[in-house]
């Protein structure tokens, strides 16, 4: 009986050293001990946060241009592109269900029409942290065409499909020009 603790002791001993003298816990540093470990993520937790930092990074910004030309007119160059138009739709229009075999929505063949409503430049003012500019808003009308195709398979299992759903959209992009000859050496304007 002794014989057999022992041997079961000495087992758990040798594991735990050949654990601990691996080469793939061997780091040079401090030793973090459990925290030093990956976690696992999952991969919903992961795509969500990958699209939060997208968005952060390409949509939720307003980008600093030069000043305008004198005599050149002043229109924004730059559409929503189809990518910030569905995520839009998705934000103020989701999808409802998404339970497989039970209630599923799809929008499907989706076209995109993009008409500009507004372009208008507010008069120079002095932003903090940037300087003299001016803030040029342009709206967009974006309408979606698609069909719409509604799956549910309980109680009673049945299809609907809309093929003339249709969807509208308001896209505000604002951007800042700065006003005046910017010396890029010292970043202020004369």
């Amino acid at each position: 009986m002794i014989r057999r603790r022992f041997s079961l002791g000495a087992a758990g001993l040798l594991l735990v050293a050949l654990v601990v003298s691996s080469g793939c816990n061997t780091t040079y540093g401090p030793r973090l001990g459990w925290l030093g470990y990956p976690i696992p993520l999952s991969p919903f937790i992961q795509h969500q946060m990958e699209d939060q930092f997208w968005e952060n990074e390409r949509y939720n910004k307003v980008p600093i241009l030069d000043s305008l030309a004198p005599g050149v007119p002043a229109i924004a160059l730059d559409e929503p592109s189809k990518d910030e138009i569905i995520r839009v739709l998705e934000k103020s229009h989701p999808v409802e269900g998404g339970l497989p075999f039970v209630y599923e929505t799809q929008r499907n063949n989706v076209k995109i029409t993009i008409e500009p409503i507004a372009d208008s430049i507010d008069p120079p003012r002095v932003y903090p942290l940037i300087g003299p500019a001016q803030l040029h808003h342009a709206q967009y009308r974006c309408t979606l065409h698609f069909s719409e195709v509604t799956r549910v398979g309980w109680p009673v299992p049945y299809t609907t499909t809309n093929e003339d759903a249709r969807e509208v959209i308001y896209v505000d992009h604002d951007h800042l020009h700065m006003v005046g000859n910017v010396d890029p050496g010292t970043g202020t304007a004369m």
